[in-house]
């Protein structure tokens, strides 16, 4: 699954990678949590249709959803399932979006405990997180825009750490995966193949939602670091 991540990169360097406009003045968040208001990138629903770059809220409330009660339980959508379930599959097929991140965190059994690592790229470049959107409004007529993660099986480098990863989508894939025209690109939903992805244990100042600081990615001291681990072929710095 993927339960917290960072994005961090400067709006000017988002707006160029995305194609976007909007956004305004992006803080950093190193901890970004569910149910909190995040970027994402989504189709305008204008004629010509071009991108925007959004504030939602992270945890998908459906359409048919009685009450907005479900977000926190709707974070992630499984790759192997978006396209059937009632949840997701609408959005699935019409309203995908993409999730501006540089990193994300997971968490490992170690010792009786949970060990969190951080994952990205070394060079820290922000990339994409496929996720779908969705649109509710309820009886009293309050509206919530929402968005998922979609997940997949890890690949070799991360399965020591989680059996699941977010799906991590190439630049020459963005287009496809937002135009609402297209077939359903389920063949974008698979563990990510490319190189230059590592991670590194950081302390679990980051299990808490309330801290949204840089402490959360530095790596652990060396004195502190897990031993159970194996060393991973581009381990972050």
């Amino acid at each position: 699954m993927c339960g917290r991540y960072s994005f961090t990169t400067p709006v000017e360097a988002v707006r160029r990678l995305f194609g976007v406009s909007g956004g305004g003045n992006l803080a950093p968040r190193y901890n970004v949590a569910p149910t909190q208001a995040a970027a994402v990138v989504r189709l305008d629903e204008k004629t010509p249709p071009g991108r925007l770059l959004d504030h939602l809220t992270w945890g998908l409330v459906p359409s048919w959803a009685k009450d907005a009660s479900m977000a926190a339980r709707m974070i992630n959508a499984r790759a192997e399932t978006v396209a059937e379930k009632p949840a997701f599959r609408n959005a699935f097929r019409r309203r995908r979006c993409l999730v501006p991140a540089d990193g994300f965190y997971e968490w490992r059994a170690e010792g009786g405990a949970k060990q969190p690592y951080y994952i990205g790229f070394a060079d820290r470049r922000p990339f994409a997180f496929a996720g779908l959107w969705e649109h509710w409004m309820g009886k009293d007529g309050s509206e919530i825009l929402s968005f998922t993660i979609v997940t997949t099986e890890a690949n070799d480098l991360l399965r020591p750490l989680h059996p699941r990863m977010p799906v991590l989508l190439e630049p020459e894939d963005h287009a496809r995966w937002l135009d609402p025209a297209a077939d359903a690109p389920g063949d974008l939903l698979r563990p990510y193949r490319g190189q230059g992805l590592g991670f590194h244990a950081v302390s679990r100042h980051v299990n808490n939602v309330r801290n949204d600081d840089a402490t959360c990615i530095a790596p652990l001291p060396p004195a502190a670091a897990p031993l159970a681990l194996p060393p991973a072929q581009g381990r972050l710095i």
